[in-house]
């Protein structure tokens, strides 16, 4: 499963409502819609440069830049210098993390709040 069919798979909650896994990635990571759609679409189409994400997600580059700091920040992403770029300020790429090691790290980080949380109200170590 790829992070496009997480935005449609739904957990329910012990209140009863139901949320998107993607919204708790979200929530988690402090990440907005425009970084997970960003960070979605770096894992489905691969590496691209600020100026392919602005065209295929078609949002500024301000905006793209945002969003791909943010995640290089979390280490979603790989900042490469663009091998192509010549000369004025340099160019970059960004290589998404293996889908495989995104979701790991992500059960890892889950699996931490969880003990978190529990703690917090006196739970079992």
């Amino acid at each position: 499963m790829g992070l496009e069919e997480l935005q449609n798979v739904r957990v329910r909650l012990p209140s009863g409502r139901e949320a998107r896994v993607v919204d708790a990635i979200g929530f988690c990571y402090d990440l907005s819609d425009t970084d997970i759609s960003v960070l979605r679409e770096l894992l489905q189409r691969g590496t691209k440069g600020e100026d392919e994400l602005a065209a295929a997600l078609k949002l500024s580059k301000a905006s793209i830049n945002r969003s791909v700091n943010k995640l290089a920040s979390l280490g979603f992403v790989e900042r490469l210098k663009d091998p192509n770029s010549k000369g004025g300020r340099p160019r970059y790429l960004y290589k998404p993390m293996q889908l495989e090691q995104l979701f790991e790290r992500m059960r890892k980080d889950f699996n931490y709040c969880a003990e978190i949380f529990s703690k917090a109200i006196g739970g079992p170590s």
